[in-house]
């Protein structure tokens, strides 16, 4: 090797190091930055949905106030509003905007969000119906040692029947493909 070479070896080598160090630092200064605990994560995830919500709102003139919090592992976000508007017919609108709102949180982190969205207090609503309906095929399965079918559903409603028919010691499971996908509950 030539000097001339091992100087400009030396010269590369300087360059990465120097590279490397300054990419470390910002790395740890990303880090100080990002969420530590799963609870701050799931904060995160409902303050940046909660924006794409609010900037969607003022452009559609749309009147709602916005509230976060996380429960069960998921970030929640309600948007406390006066009629139907924003939840559709069977909560279409609704489950749209989770979608759009799910996808602006993992552009901003790069992890898909489980968050859960609720409207004009429609998923509350919607829990207290699904409840009552799985308790009515429970009693009729029990009554009938049969199987019942339930009417299509999408993955949150199955969810709840799920768990519904879990805790009374029975079993359910989903058939069908989407949107046709439904529960059947079924004895022990």
């Amino acid at each position: 090797m030539t000097d001339q070479t091992i100087t400009d070896e030396a010269a590369v080598t300087e360059a990465v190091d120097v590279d490397v160090e300054t990419t470390d630092d910002a790395d740890e200064a990303d880090d100080a930055s990002k969420p530590s605990s799963n609870a701050e994560i799931l904060e995160n995830e409902g303050e940046i949905a909660a924006d794409y919500l609010e900037e969607l709102l003022d452009i559609a003139d749309l009147d709602g106030d916005i509230d976060t919090y996380v429960e069960g592992g998921r970030a929640h976000v309600s948007i406390v509003t006066e009629g139907d508007l924003l939840v559709g017919s069977d909560g279409q609108v609704l489950e749209a905007l989770q979608e759009l709102a799910r996808l602006a949180v993992m552009t901003e982190t790069g992890r898909r969000s489980r968050l859960m969205l609720d409207i004009a207090g429609h998923r509350d609503r919607r829990r207290k119906e699904l409840q009552t309906i799985a308790e009515d095929a429970i009693s009729e399965v029990k009554s009938s040692g049969e199987s019942v079918r339930l009417t299509p559903m999408n993955p949150f409603e199955r969810k709840i029947v799920h768990d519904v028919v879990a805790a009374a010691g029975l079993v359910s499971e989903s058939e069908g493909e989407e949107p046709r996908r439904c529960v059947v509950v079924r004895p022990a």
